[in-house]
């Protein structure tokens, strides 16, 4: 195995035969900062709960899992948090689809009413739900830099006509699915972001993770309530930590956020395992 590339989360290896072996690790990041201290078994939830949503968007569009079983040679401890990979050309646009205002969107649409240049009704307040979902694009920076928005008219300046509304029909379908499902569960899937490649036939696939606490907001539906922050089963509660006095964090200093405190990790691993058991219906073993 070559070692190729490490994001904020996963490691990237090339095989023998040409596929590729991503292993998700247990860091967590926020802010655009990889964060010091990991989160226990969260490659592993990340990984296994990215599989139960490959086979239910399966008839939506194809995915790049090639295997689940740990390539000759590979550390026993990757298991469960690594899958092999089929090699893509990856789309050079971060595809978000919101169905719900909140986050960047709600910051957007405070100063200008609009959201990647969609206008937005008047009067939404934090937690709104949508007319209907958005495709709400933003440029794919590298680690450490920051994802600035995009209207549609840059997507399709960068990729192509054809190929921007191929991304945001299927971004929106994706999401589709998982709000659908979501709500069986008792959950509001208030947006995400997924990542796209382009097999050698040129079909877009759909890569890395998909609908996990990572790339999603998780409302709890019986919880929910325009106007105020919602409580969720994501990493929104170590953003919200690392806001607040106790942090002793000033976002705007430059300055790396500070270790995580042991109450922090447990409480954000335990919402990591509940969005896992209650999507899946599975314990998180």
């Amino acid at each position: 195995m070559k070692h190729l590339h490490s994001g904020k989360v996963r490691d990237l290896y090339a095989l023998p035969g040409g596929e590729l072996l991503m292993v998700a690790r247990d860091t967590i990041s926020a802010f655009d900062y990889v964060l010091d201290t990991p989160i226990p078994d969260k490659g592993r939830i990340l990984t296994q709960l990215s599989l139960w949503w490959f086979e239910r968007l399966a008839d939506v569009l194809p995915n790049h899992v090639l295997s689940t079983d740990l390539p000759d040679g590979a550390p026993a401890e990757w298991a469960g948090r690594s899958v092999v990979v089929q090699r893509l050309d990856m789309v050079k646009v971060e595809c978000v689809a919101r169905g719900y205002l909140t986050g960047s969107g709600l910051k957007d649409y405070r100063a200008s009413g609009t959201v990647c240049g969609i206008p937005l009704p008047p009067g939404l307040v934090d937690g709104s739900r949508l007319p209907e979902p958005i495709f709400t694009p933003t440029t794919k920076a590298d680690v450490g830099e920051h994802d600035e928005p995009m209207t549609f008219a840059q997507v399709e300046k960068a990729v192509g006509a054809d190929v921007a509304a191929r991304l945001r029909d299927t971004t929106l379908a994706v999401y589709g699915r998982g709000a659908e499902l979501g709500r069986e569960r008792g959950i509001i899937v208030a947006d995400t972001k997924i990542e796209l490649g382009r097999s050698p036939d040129g079909g877009l696939v759909l890569a890395d993770e998909v609908l996990t606490p990572d790339s999603s907001r998780f409302w709890p539906a019986d919880a929910w309530e325009p106007g105020r922050a919602q409580p969720s089963f994501d990493k929104q509660f170590v953003r919200d930590w690392l806001l607040s006095p106790e942090s002793g964090w000033d976002r705007a200093s430059g300055e790396a956020p500070p270790p995580l405190p042991p109450a922090v990790v447990e409480r954000t691993r335990a919402k990591y395992v509940e969005a896992y058991e209650r999507i899946t219906g599975d314990a998180f073993r």
